[in-house]
């Protein structure tokens, strides 16, 4: 479990193709030295488990079905990732409850600029749009934001300077994708009323 509120921002060191899918290598020294073999953190929003540490790097395996449902194929080295390590029981919940479980993916549509800040548009897959609400919570390459608006097809969230500075959102453009994670509450609320 997480909490959407990124650590560091790691960069993709090593991306190597293996029989069912990819091993990742990542430098993100304030995370890779609390870590060990078997422990959760997310990247960009996925939840992997560490197989390694190295230093100041972690590795990674990623099987067929996430690299399917996820961007993380699309990493080459020198990419900045999104970290977050696992929720501890007694933490502060700064963000939303987030499982690492990515739903979809979106695209970047539009950067907006607002002073020291920017409106920014997504994409939204169809299977998600029920789950997304203006002011709930939703996950974006791991990061937990609010939505300020849902036309659809479509949602925007407010970027602020933090944001912008300390995340890999700040670097990415119109036509990016991105990993999605809705709110897991209006999941199971969604099944707990299908039952009825």
């Amino acid at each position: 479990m997480f909490t959407g509120i990124v650590e560091e921002l790691g960069e993709v060191v090593e991306v190597v193709g293996t029989a069912g899918g990819i091993r990742l290598a990542v430098r993100g020294p304030r995370l890779a030295a609390e870590a060990g073999h078997g422990d959760s953190i997310a990247v960009n929003g996925v939840c992997l488990t560490v197989v390694s540490v190295d230093g100041p790097v972690f590795t990674a395996d990623v099987m067929a079905e996430t690299l399917r449902r996820t961007a993380l194929g699309r990493l080459h080295p020198g990419d900045r990732v999104n970290l977050e390590g696992a929720a501890r029981l007694g933490d502060r919940l700064g963000g939303h409850l987030v499982q690492g479980h990515v739903d979809g993916l979106g695209t970047i549509l539009s950067r907006s600029p607002r002073g020291d800040w920017e409106l920014v548009r997504f994409s939204l897959p169809e299977p998600l749009r029920r789950y997304v609400v203006e002011k709930g919570s939703i996950t974006v390459d791991g990061v937990s934001l609010t939505v300020v608006d849902v036309d659809g097809e479509s949602f925007s969230v407010g970027l602020i300077p933090t944001t912008l500075s300390l995340t890999s959102l700040g670097r990415k453009g119109v036509g990016d994708p991105v990993n999605l994670e809705v709110d897991v509450i209006a999941k199971y609320v969604e099944r707990l009323v299908s039952l009825r």
